[in-house]
C-alpha cells in the first residue's frame, strides 16, 4: 500500500520540481536581462549572418576575412538605417503630444456627432478606459526600447564575431564531445539548419513587407515612412498579430494627417501586404512545420514582453519557434511541437 502511494506521488513530485526549476529559471532570465538581452540579439544576428559567412568561405576567402566582410556589411547597413530613421523618431516623438491631442479632439467631435443624431455613446467613459494616444506611445516605446538595446553596439558587435568564429569549429567540438556522435550530431544539425532557414525566410520577407509598406506610404503621403517601414519591419517577426500593431499607428496617423480617405488607403496597403506575402507568399516559401498557432504567438508575446521588455516582444516568435524546431529535432518531444505548431502533420494524424 505505501508502494503504491510513494509511485503515485512521483509524478505529482517531479511535476512540481520541473514547476520550480521552470520559475526560477525565468526568474533569472527576467533579472538578467540587461545581459541577456544583448546576447539573444547577438545570437540573433549571428544566425542572420551565417549563410553569407560560408558562401564567402565557400568561394575560398579565409575565415577572418569572411567574417570581417559580413560584419562589415552589417554594420554599413545598421549605421546607414539607424541614420535615415532617427530623424524621424526624433520628430515623431516630438510631434507624439500633437497628434494624441488632436486624436482626442476627432474622438470627441465623432462623440458630438453621435450625440447629435440621438445616440448616446458615453464619449467621457470611453476616453478614460480607454486612451487612443496608447497606440502612439506603445510605437514610440518600442522603437525607444529597440534603441536602448543597440546602444550596446561595441558589445553586440564582438559577440557576434566570436560566435561566428565558433560556428566554423562547432561540429568538429561537437563530434569530440558526445559520445555518440553520429547518431546525436544529426539532431543538431537538424535542429540547426531549421532555426537558419526559419530566421533567414523571416527576415528577408520582413525586408520585402517593410519596402511594399515603405512605398505605398510614400505615394500615399504619410509622414516618416521610413519609421513605419522599419516598424513593420520589426513587427513582421510577430505573425498576425503584430501586422495590426504596425498597422494601427500609421492608420491613426494617416488620419490625423490626410482625412479619412488616406486612412482607408493606408489600411487597404497593409491588409494587401499582409494577405500575399504573409498569407501566400510566406507559408509556400517557408513550407510546413514551421509555424506557430495563433494562441501560442500571443502567449509568447505576452511571455517575452514581460521577460525582457520591448526587444522580447519583438523577438518573442524567433525565441518561440526555436524552442519548438528544438522539440521538433528529437523523436520524444516532437508531440510538443506538434501542440505549438499551427497544424498537425498529416503523417501525425494517420
Amino acid at each position: 500500500m505505501g508502494a503504491n502511494i510513494e509511485m503515485n506521488r512521483q509524478p505529482l513530485t517531479r511535476f512540481l520540481l520541473a514547476g520550480a526549476c521552470f520559475v526560477i529559471v525565468v526568474a533569472g532570465m527576467r533579472a538578467a536581462s540587461d545581459i541577456l538581452v544583448p546576447l539573444i540579439l547577438s545570437a540573433f544576428i549571428a544566425t542572420v549572418c551565417a549563410p553569407p559567412l560560408f558562401w564567402l568561405k565557400r568561394k575560398g576567402l579565409p575565415t577572418p576575412l569572411a567574417i570581417f566582410i559580413v560584419i562589415a556589411a552589417i554594420i554599413f547597413i545598421g549605421l546607414g538605417v539607424g541614420a535615415l530613421v532617427s530623424t524621424s523618431l526624433d520628430r515623431f516623438i516630438h510631434d507624439l503630444p500633437l497628434y494624441q491631442e488632436n486624436l482626442r479632439a476627432l474622438l470627441g467631435g465623432s462623440f458630438e456627432w453621435f450625440s447629435i443624431i440621438g445616440v448616446e455613446v458615453g464619449g467621457g467613459g470611453v476616453m478614460k478606459a480607454f486612451d487612443p494616444g496608447d497606440a502612439m506611445k506603445l510605437v514610440s516605446g518600442l522603437l525607444t526600447g529597440l534603441s536602448s538595446a543597440l546602444t550596446n553596439g561595441f558589445l553586440i558587435s564582438f559577440t557576434v564575431i566570436f560566435i561566428l568564429l565558433e560556428a566554423s569549429t562547432f561540429q568538429t567540438k561537437l563530434r569530440s564531445a558526445l559520445a555518440d556522435p553520429e547518431r546525436s550530431i544529426p539532431y543538431f544539425e537538424k535542429f540547426i539548419n531549421n532555426v537558419q532557414q526559419y530566421i533567414a525566410i523571416k527576415t528577408w520577407m520582413s525586408l520585402l513587407t517593410a519596402g511594399v509598406i515603405v512605398i505605398w506610404l510614400f505615394i500615399i503621403g504619410v509622414d516618416y515612412p521610413l519609421l513605419w517601414g522599419l516598424l513593420a519591419f520589426l513587427l513582421n517577426y510577430v505573425p498576425n498579430i503584430g501586422s495590426i500593431i504596425a498597422a494601427v499607428p500609421t492608420v491613426l496617423l494617416a488620419l490625423l494627417q490626410l482625412g479619412p480617405g488616406s486612412a482607408v488607403l493606408t489600411a487597404i496597403g497593409y491588409l494587401a501586404v499582409n494577405m500575399v506575402i504573409g498569407n501566400l507568399l510566406e507559408p509556400k516559401v517557408m513550407g510546413r512545420g514551421l509555424g506557430l498557432s495563433t494562441l501560442v504567438v500571443f502567449l509568447s508575446l505576452v511571455f517575452w514582453g514581460w521577460v525582457f521588455g520591448s526587444i522580447g516582444m519583438l523577438l518573442s516568435v524567433p525565441l518561440t519557434m526555436t524552442i519548438k524546431i528544438a522539440l521538433d529535432s528529437g523523436e520524444k518531444t516532437q508531440w510538443m511541437a506538434v501542440l505549438l505548431g499551427s497544424e498537425a502533420h498529416p503523417k501525425e494524424l494517420d
